[in-house]
C-alpha cells in the first residue's frame, strides 16, 4: 500500500470527479489520501470530502499565500477544528518567498500560530517552504525550543542545509513529483541523503504531476511514479519504499486509522 500524504481533493479541478479520483487511487494501490487545507474559509469543503470516504483524511490550515487574507493572531481558529475525527494535521503553513502573495511578516506570524496549534493538539504540522530556507529553519528551531512538535516539510525542493536541519529537529521529508523531473538532479542528490525511515511520498495534486504525466492534472493514483523513482534513488525495491513511506506516515499522523486489508 502507498499513501498520498498531500493532495487537494476539494479543488475545483476535481469538481464532480472526486469519486473517480479516489477509486483510481485505490485501484493503483494508494490506500490513504490526506487532503490538505489551504484556507479556513474553504475548510468545510475539505472536511466534506474527507467525511465522504473512509480512506480520505484532512488537515486544517492557511497556506502562506493566504496569510494576509486570513491572518491568525493565535491558534484558536485552527484548534477549533481539530476535534473532528477526520482532521489529522495542521497546515499547510510556512513561508513562500518565491511568489510572496502575502507579506513575510504575516506569513511568519501564521506559521508560528500553526506550530502552536500543532503543539497543543498533538498533531503534525505540514510545512510549505519555497525560497525561504534560512527563515524556515530559524522559525522551526525557535519554536521547537518553546516546546516539542511533530511535522514534515511537504513537497521538498530545498537545500541540503534545509533537509539536515529538518531531520535534526525530528521532522519528516515528503517527496513530490518534482523529484521525477529531468532537471531535478540536484534535488534527487539531497533526497538520496534522507534516511528511509523519514521519507513520505505525495502528489500535491492537482499540481506537479510526475513523469510520465507531467503537464496533466495530477491525482493521487500518480504517486506510484514518485515512489518508483524513490525506490531507484534509494536502491531498494518498490515494495520496500511502499512499506517504509506508509509506516512513516502512520508513525507521524497518529490520528489516522489504518484501512482494513
Amino acid at each position: 500500500m502507498l499513501v498520498d500524504s498531500h493532495c487537494h481533493l476539494d479543488f475545483p479541478d476535481y469538481a464532480g470527479e472526486v469519486d473517480g479520483v479516489v477509486a483510481r487511487a485505490r485501484a493503483a494501490g494508494v490506500g490513504v489520501c490526506l487532503s490538505i487545507g489551504t484556507e479556513l474559509s474553504r475548510f468545510p469543503g475539505v472536511r466534506d470530502v474527507a467525511e465522504r470516504f473512509d480512506n480520505v483524511w484532512c488537515s486544517v490550515g492557511v497556506h502562506p499565500h493566504e496569510a494576509q487574507k486570513e491572518l491568525l493572531s493565535d491558534p484558536a481558529l485552527l484548534l477549533a477544528e481539530t476535534g473532528h475525527p477526520k482532521v489529522v494535521g495542521i497546515g499547510e503553513t510556512g513561508l513562500d518567498y518565491f511568489y510572496e502573495h502575502s507579506p513575510r511578516q504575516e506569513q511568519a506570524g501564521n506559521f508560528r500560530a500553526h506550530i502552536a496549534a500543532g503543539r497543543q493538539a498533538k498533531l503534525p504540522v505540514i510545512v510549505h517552504t519555497r525560497d525561504a530556507d534560512d527563515d524556515t529553519i530559524a522559525i522551526l528551531q525557535e519554536e521547537m525550543g518553546k516546546g516539542a512538535f511533530t511535522g514534515l516539510i511537504h513537497c521538498f525542493t530545498g537545500t541540503q542545509k534545509l533537509a539536515d536541519a529538518a531531520l535534526a529537529l525530528g521532522l519528516y521529508i515528503s517527496v513530490s513529483g518534482i523529484a521525477t523531473f529531468k532537471n531535478s538532479s540536484a534535488l534527487r542528490d539531497v533526497i538520496r541523503t534522507v534516511p528511509l525511515d523519514r521519507l513520505l511520498v505525495e502528489t500535491d495534486a492537482p499540481f506537479l504531476a510526475p513523469m510520465p504525466h507531467r503537464g496533466k492534472t495530477n491525482e493521487p493514483a500518480f504517486v506510484v511514479h514518485t515512489a518508483r523513482m524513490l525506490a531507484e534513488l534509494k536502491g531498494v525495491s518498490e515494495s520496500e519504499i511502499a512499506t517504509a513511506t506508509t509506516e512513516n506516515f502512520f508513525r507521524l499522523f497518529t490520528k489516522v486509522t489504518r484501512p482494513h486489508a
